[in-house]
């Protein structure tokens, strides 16, 4: 088709000047040319605006990436172990095979690094002589604070002495005092502790502790003697010395045990290398014997010692004569104590080449003991070095795999007896024998104690000890809170497990089906529980029960109140809440009748640690924290000096009662489980006829603890069958006892808990109607009474008090005391460490002027005093509460 010019142009003309005339023949600019509509053409009804500058910095993209949430340090794939992974799975269906163990012990005394060194055994990809790992350390946050916070579990196959694989499920526990409600989570999955001592510092406040549970919990104990080397190196004794210090550090240990294990049917509890109950060890540098594994590595060199019995010989008092070659019991002139000629001089002799030879003299010398050496290691600084030779002289754990397997008994083995004392239901019971003897094939049982989250912290995992039964992947089972009993079954939901796996810290090892005696982490089952739960087939028929709640050896009384900085981000803030409550076993966390919302955690660091967790991993968001305060304690110093009544609204009911404070340590025998109302009547009453010297009406009469069932306060019935009539009375008793229980938990002071105080009901006018004497009635009546009583008997008010224990040069105890006396604190003892220039001091402090404590201390101290506190006792706070003569002046601000 032919255009002319003329319409050429004037096409071109209509693209370029889009409204204008085409009859007007005035020249455009090439600026002032329009080529597209304005936006204001195309949305009339629109507003625009033209922003002169980009306002979104280069630094931000306008299209914001996925943010990927990371909190833990994983592997990215499964590594390389000395086992196959099949064997260890094959290994969790043979009970007799399995050891479930805790290592536990003080602050720093290298449990972490004991886990380490069990991991280079089994994971040879991840040694290097030249960095420590700390592999059970997976959180960012503990690698920073370089502590452990949380319970790590690990599963590893063990060769013994005598090339036999085990199973162990080891759980590596935190040793601050701050988090001993960890190492009570791990203890009830166990059946042994492995209590891990430092060679120098001995036997610590953290260790005492964990021994005083693990008596309390029926838990199995040996003990590893570790950082030996620091006897070489840092103090620098001789081997006879060294002896000295390592027994003397064992008779600590076994001088705790004594006290606490006395009058047992199954004797007092020792610990002595003799036994084969204690290995010594140095985890930094990657050895650990016991004195059967030193025996056998001579009986290698000489086939004809009997390395058992000569085992026997290593320790304690045995000499050996060089001139005759015999053992004696009587030292002489050229005889030597037998662990000092045969273990500590070829250690000392070890370690003192490899520090002191060039590179070829040492070579030459490892090459007389059979170990072989590269030119290349040979280049490596003196600490790798001396960690790669005294691996290869030490070989494998074999011995500290023996020690557990023949002192540690099995799940089938403990079961009994750990049933016999956290299960609430009948031992007899078909469920109860199923339990007894960890049977495979019995009801599923499974216990959860502890919740851990994902690496991305959205949900949880749980951990727990299959008790009986076989768990399946894919089953409904139900999930039973604490507080599930057979009358009241609100706290049970229905769940699926989705996964199950063996958690092995950095990684997880997915598995079909767990049987009884395994530790497991079971995903699925979490949403409904906060603290610990029981595990039980969906289809179970038989009436379920429960295991007890864990009673945890330390208590949370230092509580902060907190709220979001934006007040739009408060339904965030209380999901994190409800994830501290999960993460952190004795964390309470409560809304106050104010509105703020307060966590009550056990000392500085736990609040720090569990703040850290809730601001950057649980809720994101920032939040505003008040200063920490302390929880207190409402008690009676005298007996109610009235009786006191109170009159039900409708006066149909009257209720007359006293209160009166309680015998010196009965609260403490309540509250740690050795007297319950659970009990029958007659051995309830024999308890406390023999132990405190109450008469036997008063015994029998016992109605309740408060404000639960292991509370320091009694509700005692001292009401005469002459006066009251008894059926009337025993009628309304559940609401009397509801009633003094809500009252010892709020009490009339300040909202605090009641605590050490006996409230006895002396009279009671009971309506004969039931109509007129309903719970609605009775329960605010009787905690009305119980409130009046309490005022009347001389009321206190009672503050949690830490122990201290304080670790540092002599020259330092008078700063200390200086800096305690400042703080209402006194010095209890101070002993001095044998062997080294340290000075131990214990000492008590007020909770609520422990706050900036240790840092006041290490400032007084040069850096050199170094403290530890957990909760010890109550007392009472001098001075009346109810003084109105005392003047409350207004705060003024420092000088």
């Amino acid at each position: 088709m032919h255009v002319d010019d003329d319409e050429r142009g004037t096409t071109r003309m209509d693209i370029v000047e889009v409204g204008v005339d085409r009859t007007e023949k005035s020249v455009v600019l090439h600026e002032d040319k329009k080529f597209y509509p304005s936006s204001e053409e195309v949305y009339p009804e629109a507003e625009t605006r033209v922003e002169d500058e980009d306002t979104q910095p280069l630094t931000q993209p306008i299209i914001q990436p996925v943010k990927k949430k990371k909190f833990h340090k994983l592997e990215k794939t499964l590594p390389a172990t000395t086992y196959k992974k099949e064997y260890l799975k094959s290994l969790s269906k043979n009970r007799p095979l399995i050891r479930n163990i805790i290592l536990a012990g003080h602050f720093h005394h290298g449990k972490t690094s004991f886990m380490d060194y069990l991991v280079h055994q089994t994971h040879p990809e991840s040694y290097n002589p030249e960095k420590e790992i700390k592999y059970t350390d997976f959180r960012f946050d503990e690698m920073n604070r370089e502590i452990s916070i949380k319970s790590s579990p690990m599963s590893f196959v063990l060769p013994s002495l005598t090339a036999k694989s085990y199973l162990f499920n080891v759980i590596d526990c935190p040793g601050h005092l701050n988090f001993l409600d960890e190492v009570g989570a791990a203890a009830r999955l166990a059946d042994g502790v492995v209590l891990v001592v430092d060679a120098v510092e001995g036997l610590m406040v953290g260790g005492e502790r964990i021994i005083n549970y693990a008596i309390q919990e029926h838990l199995a104990i040996t003990m590893v003697v570790n950082k030996v080397d620091r006897l070489i190196l840092e103090l620098k004794l001789p081997p006879a010395d060294a002896y000295h210090k390592l027994r003397h550090t064992i008779e600590d240990v076994n001088s705790v045990l004594a006290v606490l294990t006395a009058g047992r049917k199954e004797g007092v509890l020792r610990l002595s290398p003799e036994l084969g109950n204690v290995a010594f060890a140095s985890a930094m540098m990657g050895w650990c014997f016991t004195l059967e594994s030193f025996s056998k590595m001579y009986s290698e060199f000489q086939q004809e010692i009997d390395h058992q019995k000569f085992a026997k010989r290593l320790w304690g008092d045995y000499y050996h004569d060089k001139s005759t070659g015999l053992f004696t019991k009587q030292a002489s002139g050229s005889a030597n104590r037998t662990f000092t000629e045969f273990i500590l001089e070829p250690l000392y002799k070890l370690y003192s080449c490899v520090i002191s030879e060039s590179p070829e003299q040492l070579r030459l010398s490892m090459l007389e003991i059979g170990i072989k050496v590269k030119k290349s290691e040979l280049q490596l600084d003196p600490k790798p070095l001396l960690r790669l030779l005294t691996s290869r002289f030490f070989g494998d754990c074999g011995g500290f795999t023996s020690m557990v397997v023949t002192h540690i008994p099995d799940p089938e083995k403990a079961a009994a007896i750990k049933v016999q004392h956290t299960f609430t239901g009948d031992i007899n019971s078909p469920m109860g024998q199923a339990l007894s003897k960890c049977d495979p094939s019995g009801p599923l049982v499974v216990q959860i104690t502890k919740l851990f989250e994902k690496s991305d912290c959205s949900t949880f995992d749980a951990f727990g000890r299959v008790m009986s039964g076989t768990l399946t992947q894919g089953a409904s089972v139900k999930v039973l809170g604490e507080g599930y009993t057979l009358e009241d079954e609100e706290d049970m939901v229905v769940k699926e497990v989705s996964k199950i796996w063996i958690h092995e810290s950095r990684y997880r090892l997915e598995i079909s089906k767990a049987t009884a005696g395994m530790l497991v982490l079971i995903e699925g089952i979490s949403d409904s529980i906060s603290k610990t739960a029981t595990i039980v087939s969906e289809d179970q028929e038989e009436d379920i029960y429960i295991f007890r709640p864990i009673r945890h050896d330390n208590k949370a009384v230092v509580k902060v109140a907190i709220e979001p900085l934006n007040p739009s981000e408060l339904p965030k803030m209380v999901e994190g809440l409800r994830k501290i409550n999960k993460s952190y076993p004795l964390a309470i966390t409560k809304v106050e009748e104010s509105g703020e919302h307060v966590v009550f955690g056990t000392g500085e660091l736990y609040l720090d640690c569990l703040l850290h967790d809730l601001r950057l991993m649980y809720s994101e968001i920032e939040i505003k924290v008040a200063d920490p305060i302390v929880s207190f304690c409402e008690t009676v110093v005298e007996t109610s000096s009235l009786k006191c009544f109170a009159e039900t609204p409708n006066k149909k009911n009257k209720l007359t009662m006293i209160a009166e404070p309680l015998e010196k340590g009965l609260a403490e025998e309540i509250e740690n489980g050795n007297v319950s109302t659970d009990m029958d009547k007659r051995t309830l009453a024999h308890f406390f006829q023999s132990r405190y010297e109450w008469d036997l009406l008063a015994a029998r009469s016992i109605w309740s603890f408060g404000p639960t069932k292991q509370g320091p306060n009694i509700l005692v019935d001292d009401t005469l069958p002459s006066e009251v009539d008894k059926l009337l009375l025993d009628s309304v008793k559940s609401f009397i006892v509801q009633g003094f229980q809500w009252g010892c938990r709020e009490g009339p002071l300040c909202d605090e808990p009641i605590r050490n105080t006996k409230f006895k009901i002396l009279h009671a006018n009971i309506a004969n109607e039931s109509i007129y004497c309903g719970g609605g009635q009775i329960i605010p009546t009787a905690r009305r009474v119980a409130y009046s009583a309490f005022l009347m008997a001389t009321p206190r008010l009672m503050e949690p008090i830490y122990r201290v224990e304080i670790q540092g040069p002599a020259d330092c105890v008078s700063a200390i005391d200086k800096v305690l006396a400042r703080r209402r604190g006194h010095i209890t003892e101070e002993i001095p460490k044998p062997g080294t220039p340290l000075v131990t001091v214990r000492a008590y402090i007020p909770v609520m002027d422990s706050f900036g404590f240790e840092t006041d201390l290490r400032s007084h101290t040069q850096g050199m005093g170094f403290c530890l506190s957990m909760f010890d006792h109550w007392s009472i706070v001098p001075g009346d509460p109810l003084d109105k003569t005392i003047v409350l002046r207004p705060l003024e601000p420092q000088p």
